[in-house]
């Protein structure tokens, strides 16, 4: 086919792609590709194969993933885009404003100088993929993303998920199944990568859709697709400012205390422990562990239910139930988890992002979103409010950081094979 904007915008494969895939946006997504195509074409030739990864919401379920808890997520209509050829015994990406990654497919030792790079993220893959039995194999992606980084909607994830997706497709006929990506993708990042993260983001881009995910058995998932419905409710995602680079021992400091909690009740994590066992502990609790850890525990435990409660709010269609749900769950991170800024911090981004939110006409629920500590808010607000919300939310944080999003059906998926 003519991979030019305006051919595109012609094509019915195309335009069903769009819809599926992003909601509308023809003209800006037909221009994105065709503009990606002519920078892979004039080093690699033409013809190819376009991958799409999306990012992903956590709709509720805050930290408690890695503690074998439960989650209800979304992959959301934002993407990783790829342009990608084979090639012979090594990977390449060249991600559009980042520094070219290039891995040897048979190199694959942790390399702890990589902690932190794009490298590492890709070995690890390649390692988990051959320590698997799947076939790994060479190739060379050019690569854009509208995924934006360090605010909480996994850019780095749905980076794994793109390489899962490619040397699926391209190595193993599209036969390895979405938890083994999201598997595979979570080791990069957990053994390669240095961040200790749990396996929400990977299924939430892998699955697609809006999944239920239970994680208390990690060999054996429990995962159930939902279908999203509120068509009269927006969901708005405000970069408040701040990056997630610098804070991993934030982060890895929930799980460890939720670890110590479980580990001074005699398990390894907070689901083996039950729940009025722990109530009536905290009085020798706090001779063992610190009196946030038995906060995060508290979170822990209310957010699990919760989460149960607005799986059968959205199954039932009953928004005032949902939102209550979302508000409670961002009370308890602010009060209990403590993830809404980071330590020492004074610009306080998030809190001030959740502040003026909350008070805006038509806004259903509000809270931290991911992570926590900086970045991303998220926010559920009626439809005929929604741009009145953005309005407001951009004069205070800036026009490229106010984003509406929509829930996104298909996960991590090949787009188009061009000719």
């Amino acid at each position: 086919m003519e991979f030019t904007a305006e051919q595109l915008k012609k094509n019915a494969a195309f335009k069903d792609a769009v819809s599926a895939l992003y909601g509308g946006g023809l003209d800006y997504q037909a221009e994105r590709y065709a503009s990606l195509y002519a920078k892979h074409s004039e080093k690699y030739g033409a013809g190819g194969k376009f991958f799409s990864s999306p990012g992903r919401i956590e709709v509720i379920g805050n930290h408690t993933d890695h503690n074998n808890g439960k989650v209800l997520c979304a992959s959301i209509s934002v993407d990783n885009l790829g342009c990608v050829t084979p090639m012979d015994g090594k990977i390449i990406v060249a991600s559009i404003g980042y520094p070219v990654v290039e891995v040897d497919i048979d190199d694959l030792l942790p390399n702890a100088d990589e902690y932190g790079k794009s490298e590492a993220l890709v070995r690890g893959v390649i390692a988990y993929y051959k320590e698997h039995g799947y076939n790994v194999g060479g190739f060379a992606a050019t690569t854009t993303s509208d995924v934006f980084n360090g605010a909480g909607v996994s850019s780095s994830a749905s980076f794994e998920l793109l390489v899962c997706e490619i040397l699926s497709v391209m190595y193993n006929d599209g036969k390895i199944d979405a938890v083994t990506k999201a598997r595979a993708a979570q080791y990069a990042e957990n053994v390669y990568f240095g961040k200790p993260c749990g396996l929400l983001d990977q299924c939430a881009i892998s699955l697609g859709g809006v999944s239920y995910i239970d994680f208390k058995s990690i060999e054996d998932l429990e995962i159930a697709n939902v279908e999203w419905s509120f068509p009269d409710i927006d969901i708005v995602l405000t970069n408040t400012g701040g990056d997630h680079a610098d804070l991993t021992d934030q982060y890895a400091s929930i799980r460890s205390e939720m670890e110590q909690v479980a580990a001074a009740m005699g398990g390894a994590k907070l689901r083996d422990v039950n729940e009025s066992d722990f109530y009536a502990a905290i009085p020798r609790l706090q001779n063992k562990v610190s009196g946030r850890a038995i906060l995060r525990a508290i979170h822990y435990f209310d957010e699990n239910a919760r989460v149960e409660k607005a799986l059968d709010a959205v199954r039932a269609c009953d928004a005032a139930a949902f939102g209550a749900m979302i508000n409670a769950s961002g009370v308890s991170s602010y009060e209990l988890l403590q993830n809404c800024y980071p330590l020492g911090d004074t610009a306080q981004r998030i809190p001030l992002g959740l502040a003026i939110g909350k008070r805006l006409p038509g806004v259903l629920a509000t809270r931290v979103h991911g992570g926590g500590f900086a970045g991303t808010i998220i926010a559920y607000v009626r439809r005929a409010n929604t741009d009145a919300y953005v309005e407001r939310m951009r004069s205070v944080f800036g026009d490229g950081n106010v984003y509406r999003i929509g829930v996104r059906n298909s996960g991590t998926r090949e787009v188009v094979e061009l000719g």
